[in-house]
């Protein structure tokens, strides 16, 4: 080295650029990890707090809810190529440094983000939020991943189908394996639809919103920015980028936010043929409030009252807000459904949409898959059974009781009807399956009955299950 060269001044130190857009991805995605928060619950408020700073306008809101999504959906498929660009073991890596690559590789194989820019600023925020010690090291890991695109990454990280079929679906669509294997029992047929499926679970769902009848018409919800529900009478879509809470409708609370999936479970319980009086309808899981409604806004409709009834007292509190203004007689408590206030027999309709592990709805809450284990369903399985005897009791002789879950999983749905009825673990009850598709009229890709499953890939829903039956006794 020369002397000139040596003499020389070290270069000032640069002080990082915070990029507010980057840090909030990255503090939704800690929440979720540290206190396993839900993404769609931690994210509005942190937005919210941003744009009242002044930090963001609509298009970093929606960059932000990209990153933190389209990071948490990936998140599988992300961990093997990160897995592949170091010399340890994932796991010895820092869950926030972690974190960190996760975002940065989704920028680099799951955006239109230019690769130099995914680079950049991924290490920037690492230098705010970790330090520049460890920014050298997200750099290096994320120059490597920029080398290929994704299907290059996928080809290299994922086994062959024909060796193992459903790690290789685990990797390339980023579910667990134990999931995979769940869906595809449920599902049934082929790698086209089990793919189909998992693809759809990856996608952004759009907002359905639901006109409660005697409340709103969905000519009122009808806009520039709307598309027409697929198959519910009481359904609109909203496109992307159309906000609910503008309408007008919706801040009134005659209209909500509600899956179509959902509207067609409590609209085909309400149908439901039904022998003698209908004048007694219970939501026995209410919590939180969206089936009520619906319901509450169809009982009015032909004079029939409806308890609405939620365990934990914060959720009955939403039950009350969402059926707050319906025009006919409700009310709503704070009571066990396996422990029920009720005397048996008070119900002609009732409606068990039974705590369960979610796996129906993936697409909103993708850390789902990540957070569930295989050991969850022995855990779920003693409360779905009691609250359907319970819901069954409830029932008059010839009423209707509607089991539903926001789950395909084989074990949370007609095992349970079917052990129930057959007095597997418990006392035997007497009623009979009623045929669920005439009650979903229009609506394709409904296996062959008496019970329902709708799917996200087949019918854009949540992946709803729904058994109605009748008791004879």
């Amino acid at each position: 080295m020369s002397e000139q060269a040596s003499r020389r001044p070290p270069k000032p130190y640069r002080r990082p650029k915070k990029d507010p857009v980057r840090i909030l991805a990255f503090e939704a995605l800690r929440a979720v990890d540290e206190r396993d928060a839900y993404a769609n619950l931690v994210l509005p408020p942190l937005l919210k707090k941003a744009r009242e700073k002044g930090d963001f306008d609509g298009r970093d809101a929606a960059l932000a809810t990209e990153l933190v999504y389209g990071t948490l959906r990936r998140q599988g498929t992300y961990d093997a190529i990160v897995s592949a660009c170091i010399d340890r073991p994932l796991r010895e890596v820092d869950p926030p440094v972690l974190d960190v690559l996760s975002l940065g590789a989704h920028q680099l194989l799951g955006t239109r983000i230019p690769s130099h820019a995914a680079v950049s600023a991924s290490v920037e925020l690492a230098r705010v939020v970790l330090g520049d010690g460890r920014a050298k090291f997200v750099n290096a890991v994320l120059r490597k991943i920029a080398q290929n695109d994704l299907d290059t990454w996928v080809a290299q990280v994922a086994p062959p189908y024909e060796d193992d079929a459903e790690d290789h679906l685990a990797v390339v669509h980023s579910h667990p394996r134990w999931v995979v294997s769940a869906l595809w029992d449920a599902l049934g047929g082929g790698r086209a639809g089990i793919e189909d499926l998992l693809e759809a679970d990856n996608e952004r769902p759009e907002v359905t919103l639901v006109a409660r009848p005697g409340r709103a018409t969905t000519e009122e919800l009808t806009g520039e920015d709307t598309l027409p529900g697929r198959w519910s009478p009481y359904a609109v879509r909203l496109a992307e980028g159309g906000e609910p809470g503008a309408i007008e409708a919706v801040k009134e609370g005659r209209a909500g936010v509600q899956d179509e999936g959902s509207q067609l479970v409590a609209i085909a319980l309400a149908n439901a043929p039904l022998e003698g009086r209908d004048e007694r309808w219970l939501d026995g899981c209410a919590g939180p409030g969206g089936k009520a409604a619906l319901l509450g806004a169809l009982a009015a409709q032909r004079g029939a009252a409806l308890l609405a009834s939620e365990k934990q007292p914060h959720r009955a509190r939403l039950v009350e807000r969402a059926l707050a203004g319906n025009p006919g007689p409700y009310q709503v408590i704070a009571a066990d459904g396996t422990r029920p206030p009720w005397r048996p027999g008070s119900f002609d309709r009732v409606l068990m949409d039974v705590p369960c592990s979610g796996l129906g709805a993936l697409r909103r809450r993708p850390e789902a898959r990540w957070r569930r284990r295989p050991e969850d369903m022995d855990g779920f399985a003693p409360l779905q059974r009691g609250l359907l005897r319970e819901a069954l009791s409830a029932v008059r002789v010839g009423g209707v009781v509607g089991y539903a879950t926001c789950s395909p999983h084989l074990a949370e749905t007609r095992v349970v009807v079917e052990d129930v009825l057959k007095g597997r673990g418990g006392p035997a009850v007497e009623a009979e399956w009623i045929d669920v598709r005439p009650l979903m009229p229009g609506v394709p890709g409904l296996g062959d009955g008496p019970d329902v499953q709708l799917w996200p890939h087949l019918h854009g829903t949540d992946a709803m299950y729904l058994a109605l039956l009748r008791r004879t006794a």
